[in-house]
């Protein structure tokens, strides 16, 4: 059932400082986001599969660090936008909360950041991925000829692309299926972990390799582990980067928070755990890991190891292995297009509200979708997919790491302003309605913001502190002498898209001029249009 759109009242007008063209787009979103796809939609952004492998490739303290940031991070920061999703549930979710919080410039150059990190994730690990997987499952190998990958890749790209655009009552059913694709190919592999351990032996991991060794094994871990582990772990936002779009966000946002919080824990700590028992740890690389272990797995229903670790599927194994990648590449395009919806909504957000160009702030009377950003975030992960195979000349596994560190190092610095805005809320806006409080405001925003910043630091100054590119905290594929050339791949396109955000928030100056009386003057007409 679809619900009328909300139409602002003349409290909100006042109290969130809406231009009138916030007014006029409003008008045409469409509410039909009940809390099943609540659900789905928050599985999908939170459990990445693609980042499942380079965790693992930190060896046994990887699983122990991902406990500790569990408790640390993924759980506080469920309390956070627990809070937040329910008390200011309006469109453009952490764009209205950092707006309400510290500005529009700030919001707005922080939404910039929280929107191009996806275009780049898709079209640079997320693509990557899914061509190594269909090469390792379907081909020769994880590194496809020119052709074949870029057929691929584009495919992936604008399947996702064109589900974003479409309207969310035909859309959501790709994060809906990629969450069942997830418990089925998870929930499988670990069974099939089970048979192959009780087959072959644990040929990972002992018991003592969980535990750290000393300080430098600590720093090494936290080095290598934090940022993209807290990667995996955000995401509980972005279903209220919808907030006029859902049925009852003050209800369905705390739920589908909690629900999430519970299986995102066990869907990356299982696998994760799986990997390690069955490889070798020198054999897990952070594009390949997942792959390789799924299909060492399941050489149990048919296929053989070599002594050099190749890897033979046959039979039952081959046809399950085959199945299991063509999941494993679904659960891929889901994220990639969940976080595409998400981040595409808010960026048209700070479109009409005066932080960005107004011809990006539009949203579709057809599908109620922001259609001109979802075509922009395609051509950008295009950009991407075509520069990151030519300038690794076909080398993946390597830029992989780079490009998925700039995902990382992005998403992460466009939270640095959203966890204390819980925090700055409380104090600016004390009597505002609050469905769900969370405990200790104050110290969850300065927890969440310092780790933070100091993963960030770390992923553009690996070792910085100690020993910056030394032994231990350089990126696989990376030598000393590339230390210059890693942080410039890393710090320039950041400097970059901070730059264009700043650029965006000027070309906004006539949206952010019209608010105050003529947004009210416009809510008022908005509203005797309604009645």
């Amino acid at each position: 059932m679809t619900i009328a759109p909300h139409t602002p009242t003349l409290l909100e007008v006042r109290e969130l400082d809406l231009t009138s063209d916030a007014i006029e787009e409003t008008s045409h979103l469409q509410r039909h986001f009940g809390r099943r796809e609540v659900l789905f939609f928050t599985i999908c952004t939170v459990v990445g599969v693609d980042t499942i492998g380079a965790v693992a490739s930190g060896g046994a303290q990887a699983f122990t660090w991902l406990l500790v940031f569990t408790l640390i991070f993924f759980v506080p920061s469920g309390l956070v936008f627990a809070e937040l999703g329910s008390a200011f549930p309006e469109e453009g979710g952490p764009y209205l909360w950092t707006r309400l919080a510290f500005g529009r410039y700030v919001g707005g150059v922080n939404n910039f950041l929280y929107w191009i990190t996806n275009p780049v994730w898709m079209g640079g690990t997320l693509a990557i991925a899914a061509a190594a997987t269909w090469g390792t499952f379907f081909g020769d190998g994880p590194e496809l000829g020119t052709a074949a990958f870029y057929t691929l890749g584009l495919l992936f790209i604008w399947t996702g692309t064109l589900a974003a655009i479409l309207s969310f009552s035909v859309g959501k059913w790709i994060p809906i299926t990629g969450a069942f694709a997830r418990f089925i190919m998870l929930g499988f592999f670990t069974i099939s972990v089970i048979v192959f351990a009780a087959q072959n032996g644990a040929n990972g991991v002992s018991g003592g390799d969980f535990i750290p060794s000393g300080m430098s094994d600590i720093k090494i871990g936290f080095v290598g582990l934090a940022a993209v582990i807290m990667f995996n772990y955000v995401g509980f936002e972005l279903p209220s980067t919808a907030g006029d779009e859902m049925k009852d966000a003050q209800k369905d946002v705390p739920a589908a928070i909690f629900k999430t919080g519970i299986f995102a824990f066990l869907l990356y700590a299982v696998p994760v755990l799986g990997i390690l028992v069955v490889l070798p740890v020198d054999q897990v690389t952070g594009l390949g890991g997942f792959i390789d272990a799924l299909k060492s797995v399941f050489t149990v229903y048919g296929g053989s190891v070599a002594e050099d670790g190749t890897v033979e599927l046959t039979g039952a194994g081959a046809f399950l292995g085959g199945g299991m990648a063509l999941l494993f590449i679904l659960c891929l395009l889901s994220s990639g297009t969940a976080w595409l919806m998400g981040s595409d909504r808010a960026m048209a957000v700070s479109g009409y509200d005066g932080a960005a160009p107004r011809y990006l702030g539009r949203f579709s009377p057809r599908f109620g979708t922001p259609v001109r950003v979802n075509v922009l975030s395609g051509l950008l992960a295009t950009g991407v997919l075509i520069g990151a195979h030519e300038i690794s000349d076909g080398d993946v596994a390597k830029y992989f790491g780079a490009v998925l560190g700039i995902a990382v190092s992005t998403t992460l610095i466009s939270y640095i302003a959203v966890f204390p805005a819980l925090w700055k809320l409380r104090s600016k806006f004390p009597d505002h309605p609050r469905p769900f409080r969370a405990p200790w405001a104050p110290f969850l925003s300065i927890l969440l913001t310092g780790l933070i910043v100091v993963a960030t630091i770390q992923i553009l100054l690996p070792g910085i502190g100690d020993e910056w590119f030394g032994e231990g905290y350089a990126p696989d594929g990376w030598t000393q002498d590339e230390k210059w050339k890693y942080f410039a791949t890393e710090a320039l396109p950041l400097a970059s898209f901070l730059i264009a955000g700043s650029l965006f928030y000027v070309a906004g100056k006539k949206t952010r001029a019209d608010t105050g009386e003529a947004a009210i003057a416009a809510a008022k007409a908005e509203g005797a249009a309604a009645e």
